[in-house]
């Protein structure tokens, strides 16, 4: 069965085929403006299922892959910002402080759907406003949830996780894998 990967996210193409997996990709195009009524956890899986939905109803014999991950502080919902600015006050926010980085994931056959959700906690360093803006002139954070990746130059501002480096990244490796093993892939 062909694994689609409906995602135009580079770092989860990149995790997938790290992690062994044989897929083609086929980016969903969905609206994915948050719904305010939900939570982190209820956001990131509406926004897996519509994606997964969104590619299955063009590949129905395949075997989807959907996800989202975002970032939740003090009851906030951090997606990507839209502008510099943007970035600069989701840095200001999360820098010297925890906070939580949600990612869902559907999977989804002709036979059955699948949906999880997976949470780390980031505990990121204190910066001023020059490595704010000095990490933001960079262009890394503008199309990433909470405005930093960790897997690049943005490691730099972490100082610890609790929980799965790859939920953080914006797929769940281990997770997915065992959820898979159930689609007999």
């Amino acid at each position: 069965m062909k694994i689609i990967l409906a995602s135009a996210s580079p770092r989860r193409q990149v995790l997938l085929a790290n992690a062994g997996f044989d897929f083609e990709t086929i980016p969903a195009d969905i609206d994915e403006t948050p719904d305010p009524s939900l939570n982190p956890e209820q956001l990131v899986a509406s926004l897996a299922e519509q994606k997964c939905q969104a590619v299955f109803n063009i590949m129905p014999d395949g075997l989807v892959i959907g996800a989202d991950t975002v970032v939740a502080i003090d009851g906030l919902i951090l997606g990507k910002p839209s502008s510099k600015a943007e970035a600069f006050e989701m840095l200001k926010r999360l820098q010297g402080r925890q906070h939580t980085v949600y990612t869902g994931v559907n999977i989804k056959n002709a036979n059955k759907s699948y949906t999880f959700v997976e949470s780390t906690k980031v505990y990121m360093r204190s910066l001023n406003d020059d490595e704010i803006n000095n990490y933001i002139a960079t262009g890394e954070p503008m199309d990433k949830a909470g405005s930093y990746g960790i897997q690049e130059r943005g490691a730099t501002l972490i100082e610890k996780i609790e929980g799965d480096y790859f939920t953080v990244v914006g797929l769940p490796l281990c997770r997915l894998s065992l959820v898979l093993k159930g689609f007999e892939i």
